[in-house]
């Protein structure tokens, strides 16, 4: 059968109210239109089961239907007995996902999450590490044809690495649709605003871009128009964003140098101010960080900096906690309590209070310490875009400068090219 059409389901009441914004629709639409399929409708409807006459309607049409929301464990989330029902089939305990649930909220399972564990009979479970409600794909035959039904949770941050991680490469497979070519890059610490504006100075004619943002970066897509007006824009674009923010393919700044790390057997420590363990948490995200990642202190006062990572006060007293020496004493030291081959240090002003003229809110200082190179340490002054923003950006920072420390870059070179952070 050849898939080249899709129907999508938007399910919320707080969505059909204006509680909260769509955010699904443009995500996914957009991502099936650069795959090369027809977009026939996107529905948004409540958490009452009026999805049903509208699902058993599109079945008709579709060749595939994707829905998200309607997965959790209360009474009104109806979506996994709705697609059972359309298959003939039975609900059925998905013994993965009751492993993998049971490891969260233990007895509790037994309880209304239990619900959460049971998929469609014959169909295939989509794991979802962010939430306790997994996914599940699998065919629906309606009059001689196999319509393919996805069925993924509603919120966000559980949705979109479980459509672009596991569904999207799984409907790359099916045949019916013209796939556009398209490169892939990671660009790191720009605004999504920002690099919008950016890829419109760049533009070649017939060349489009798309973009997804993410907690630590975002992914572009650039695609259309001829390989060598596309390869144009790229090259324009990295000269502006700077060659060590926008790297191709999908990858995160943090597993780039947990790689690196790891294949030349060295190991790294932390110590961290203004992102107060943020860094420790992203270098860990990954199974196997404990072969490269020491550990770290959050040392977010004076008296912390001195006793925990090695920090004389005087240097305190005569430069600040918001100064290059600083954070060279922070990364010295933190190396030499943990004896690791590489250390990474933090301090600056998230804000919204603390700044000064010197270092406004935004200015985060990182230093860098080995043991068989010269220390370096940088500033940056991030957009005042909320705390969040720059604690984030900081981490991102701190693990794309750490790799060209590694490459025996100058990182003050480095950073001088960084216009848009």
């Amino acid at each position: 059968m050849k898939y080249n059409n899709v129907s999508l389901f938007i399910i919320g009441t707080e969505l059909t109210r204006g509680i909260i914004e769509d955010k699904h629709t443009s995500r996914i639409c957009n991502e099936l239109a650069h795959m090369g399929f027809e977009i026939l409708r996107s529905i948004i409807v409540p958490d009452d089961g009026s999805i049903e006459k509208m699902l058993d309607f599109c079945i008709l049409d579709s060749d595939v239907v994707i829905i998200t929301g309607g997965l959790g464990p209360t009474s009104d989330d109806m979506t996994r007995k709705i697609i059972a029902d359309e298959a003939h089939v039975e609900l059925v305990k998905n013994a993965k996902a009751w492993d993998t649930l049971y490891q969260r909220v233990g007895e509790r399972i037994h309880g209304a999450n239990k619900q959460q564990t049971m998929i469609p009979k014959g169909f295939s479970l989509l794991e979802n590490p962010f939430g306790t409600a997994p996914g599940f794909l699998g065919f629906v035959k309606k009059e001689g044809r196999d319509v393919l039904i996805v069925s993924m949770p509603g919120p966000p941050r559980e949705m979109q690495p479980m459509f672009f991680n596991l569904v999207v490469p799984y409907l790359s497979g099916l045949e019916g649709h013209n796939q556009e070519e398209r490169d892939e890059f990671s660009v790191y610490l720009v605004a999504e605003s920002k690099l919008e504006e950016l890829c419109r100075q760049c533009a070649r004619p017939g060349v489009a871009w798309g973009t997804r943002f993410q907690s630590y970066r975002i992914s572009l897509y650039i695609f259309g128009g001829s390989a060598e007006d596309r390869h144009a824009m790229e090259d324009d674009l990295r000269d502006l964003v700077g060659k060590e923010l926008m790297i191709d393919g999908d990858a995160e700044c943090n597993d780039t140098l947990g790689d690196a790390l790891a294949g030349e057997k060295m190991t790294v420590s932390t110590s961290e101010s203004c992102t107060s363990g943020l860094l420790s948490v992203a270098l860990t995200e990954r199974s196997g960080a404990s072969k490269w990642y020491w550990g770290g202190v959050s040392v977010y006062c004076e008296e912390a900096k001195t006793k925990l990572s090695g920090v004389p006060s005087d240097v305190i007293q005569k430069h600040s906690v918001y100064s290059h020496e600083c954070v060279i004493s922070m990364a010295e030291g933190i190396r030499s309590i943990s004896e690791t081959d590489l250390a990474i240090a933090v301090s600056g002003v998230a804000g919204p209070d603390g700044g000064t003229l010197d270092n406004p809110v935004g200015t985060v200082y990182f230093g860098f310490a080995s043991k068989n190179k010269p220390s370096q340490s940088v500033k940056l002054v991030f957009s005042s875009n909320g705390r969040d923003y720059i604690r984030r950006r900081a981490v991102s920072a701190a693990s794309i400068l750490a790799f060209a420390y590694m490459q025996n870059e100058q990182l003050l070179d480095i950073t001088s090219k960084w216009q848009y952070i």
